[in-house]
């Protein structure tokens, strides 16, 4: 039965990881997946039990989006179809790789992720209205890979759909409400294939990020959102960092 710390370690971790997605509306899953490997979970554990919390912390921001008139329907569908799919595709190569396979494959997702993050640049509000081609393939492949390492369906979506001239309030509420039902997707397929486990760990997911939710509009207004994207990307760059030492260590 896991003690008292333990609980708070994990409460800490879902904390962190909602400070920085309330200030950049991204990198929850990657932050905490990350961290939760770094201290010591299987990544398949890991990834889970991130899904798990997030089918919560999501469906409250999804839902909130799609009743502020944030969701644009077409992109919506366009993510969240073949995100299903991804997600499934994605789990079922995370319970069958073994987990000294999947640290090996997950390093230079870590690696590159916080990269990505580091060197991630602020695109111009735009007013495109159609949906763009490949977004299908793109919400595939993102579910994919967040399914497999626990995060990166946010920070790859997002980026590339403001880059690509959509609205910001669009985009960001249109990810989010198809990220609920990509998590619940992949929390299901979890769920029917490995169980709960982790289930001390979820919970502290959940209660860490609920009490950081109030907190992350005022982050938000204190810390630059240059500065914040750096701090996620230090991050998950030097937990890639440990992964490495700790297999060629």
């Amino acid at each position: 039965m896991p003690d008292l710390t333990e609980l708070l370690t994990f409460i800490a971790v879902g904390a962190f990881a909602q400070l920085i997605d309330g200030a950049l509306g991204m990198a929850y899953g990657v932050t905490s997946a990350g961290l939760l490997m770094g201290l010591g979970m299987p990544p398949v554990a890991a990834s889970a039990s991130v899904h798990y919390a997030e089918t919560f912390t999501c469906g409250a921001s999804g839902i909130s989006h799609l009743l502020a008139g944030n969701v644009r329907r077409p992109l919506f569908l366009a993510l969240v179809i073949p995100g299903v799919l991804g997600a499934l595709l994605g789990v079922l190569v995370a319970v069958n790789v073994p987990p000294q396979w999947m640290r090996i494959a997950l390093t230079p997702y870590l690696l590159g992720m916080g990269l990505f993050l580091l060197f991630r640049r602020s695109h111009q509000p735009g007013q495109r209205t159609d949906v763009p081609r490949g977004t299908g393939l793109m919400g595939l492949l993102a579910a994919f890979v967040d399914a497999i390492g626990g995060g990166g369906w946010s920070a790859l979506t997002v980026t590339i759909l403001l880059a690509r001239g959509l609205p910001p309030r669009v985009v960001i509420g249109s990810v989010h409400l198809a990220k609920c039902v990509v998590s619940i997707a992949a929390s299901m397929s979890f769920l029917l294939t490995i169980g709960t486990s982790h289930g001390f760990a979820v919970i502290g997911l959940i209660i860490g990020g609920v009490l950081a939710a109030p907190f992350g509009a005022l982050f938000i207004r204190r810390i630059p959102a240059r500065a914040a994207t750096m701090l996620a990307g230090f991050a998950v760059l030097a937990l890639g960092i440990n992964n490495a030492v700790r297999m060629f260590g």
